[in-house]
């Protein structure tokens, strides 16, 4: 009997110290840091992602909608989109471990930035402008527009591009159109129906597929990338608006603003895996000034990000929190603080400097 209780004791020590040390090996596998673009403080914040910890906040132009990240994770970069009156043109870059504004970057004419791709290896990134119905290649450390493509569609929204950088698409809401270019000589290839109110957007990580939310038909319309040819149609909760692939392109996660759902897909197989509503707080009192604050009881998710096959970070434009949703049980695990309507949100392996 002794020798059993010994036995017994030693096997709980022995499974509290892997415990202990799987803890400590998921939290170094935690670090980087969160950047999210709040629209209504006009504000980007840094956010621990072990911790949830604001670590900094830094002033924007006015009302930032998307945020993107270069490659190698040393520079941020918000899209300043203006409020409904006053339209707006530029674009705040960021060293993120130095923690401070690099520069501006002004767009003339080419106003109401908003969808935004780094494009690997290089300085330039992708940046469409609704105001001038364009998609823009922009050199992010000389601040200069190296190109300017014309969509031909109302609201160009958001922007994707293969891994081979050859070939971008572009979604219209106003539309539900999906236009494509040839990133090499700036030729407009085809304009591709994808359903009403096409916004969200991502290529699989192997370049094969596209795959696109639709919000005015609560759809995702799957595309073959080098046919240009619609695949499938899929269900979604009601009004996808941004979705993103894992990176290991297992799983299709799609934020539902007006449902107040994250939707998880199986990639390969093209199917539902689980639709979660989200929970956290939201406030009895609805601000006329936000976006989609006609929506009821939703905490309006928008922006995500998935830096790895485990964890997604979801915006919630109306309760003002990130919601961090663990892909392998499919639960909500945690809420972080965040600014005033939180919206793009990005990762990077980079932590600012105290």
């Amino acid at each position: 009997m002794k020798n059993l209780l010994s036995l017994s004791l030693l096997s709980i020590s022995l499974f509290l110290f892997t415990t202990c040390t799987l803890t400590k090996e998921e939290n170094k596998e935690l670090n980087g840091t969160l950047i999210v673009a709040n629209k209504s403080g006009n504000d980007i914040s840094f956010i621990d992602r072990a911790t949830g910890k604001t670590l900094k906040t830094l002033p924007t132009g006015l009302q930032p909608h998307e945020v993107e990240v270069s490659d190698d994770g040393k520079y941020a970069v918000v899209s300043n989109y203006g409020d409904r009156e006053n339209p707006g043109n530029s674009l705040s870059v960021y060293n993120i471990k130095r923690g401070k504004q690099l520069k501006t970057i002004e767009l003339g004419k080419n106003t109401r930035p908003h969808g935004m791709q780094w494009l690997k290896g290089t300085h330039n990134m992708l940046v469409t402008t609704e105001g001038s119905n364009s998609l823009l290649l922009v050199d992010i450390l000389k601040g200069e527009i190296k190109k300017q493509m014309n969509t031909e569609q109302e609201i160009s929204h958001m922007v994707a591009a293969g891994p081979d950088a050859n070939v971008a698409f572009v979604s219209s809401i106003q539309t539900g159109n999906v236009t494509v270019f040839n990133l090499e000589n700036g030729e407009l290839i085809k304009q591709l129906y994808s359903g009403k109110g096409a916004e969200g957007i991502a290529v699989s990580p192997n370049g094969k597929e596209l795959w696109v939310t639709n919000r005015g038909e609560n759809t995702i319309a799957i595309f073959d990338t080098q046919r240009l040819e619609l695949i499938q149609k899929l269900d979604c909760g009601n009004f996808p608006i941004r979705a993103k692939f894992s990176p290991s392109g297992k799983h299709f996660v799609v934020s539902n603003a007006q449902s107040g759902e994250i939707a998880v897909f199986d990639a390969k197989g093209k199917k539902l895996i689980s639709k979660l509503k989200l929970q956290p707080p939201v406030p009895k009192d609805q601000d006329p000034e936000r976006y989609f604050s006609e929506f009821k009881e939703t905490s309006v998710p928008i922006g995500l990000v998935v830096p790895d096959d485990q964890f997604v970070y979801v915006a919630n434009t109306r309760s003002d929190v990130i919601s961090v949703f663990d892909l392998s049980t499919l639960e909500i695990v945690a809420h972080f603080k965040a600014g005033k309507e939180p919206d793009g949100i990005n990762f990077s392996p980079v932590t600012p400097e105290k």
